[in-house]
């Protein structure tokens, strides 16, 4: 099994930075793929940023260029720096593990409990 530990989310003004980890611990060794993914109240969930074992990066349309994902592998740890924040980024963020990409984001994935993101205007 593998758990997921979200963090640094928090309220931040419009234009700003907000930094979230997730740590995973467990049989982390069988990880390739991270992603972070959000909600917002009365949406429905959505990818906001992917990586490979490899570190390569894929982003959501609404986010590229203001947010990066990256990865520790050494501490089991993926990072989502999200600059330029807007409004409409206020969300959960879960972060999401998985073995295979057929997998991630899905319920064969592992998935954290959230950290909440609040944007103001």
């Amino acid at each position: 099994q593998v758990q997921l530990v979200e963090s640094g989310g928090g309220l931040v003004q419009a234009g700003g930075s907000l930094r979230l980890s997730c740590a995973a611990s467990g049989s982390t060794f069988s990880i390739n793929y991270f992603g972070w993914y959000r909600q917002a109240l009365g949406k429905q969930r959505e990818l906001v940023a992917t990586i490979t074992s490899g570190g390569i990066p894929n982003y959501a349309d609404s986010v590229k260029g203001r947010f990066t994902i990256s990865r520790d592998n050494a501490k089991n740890t993926v990072y989502l720096q999200m600059n330029s924040l807007k409004p409409e980024d206020t969300a959960d963020y879960y972060c999401n593990a998985a073995a295979r990409w057929a997998l991630l984001g899905r319920e064969g994935g592992y998935w954290g409990r959230g950290t909440q993101v609040t944007v103001s205007s």
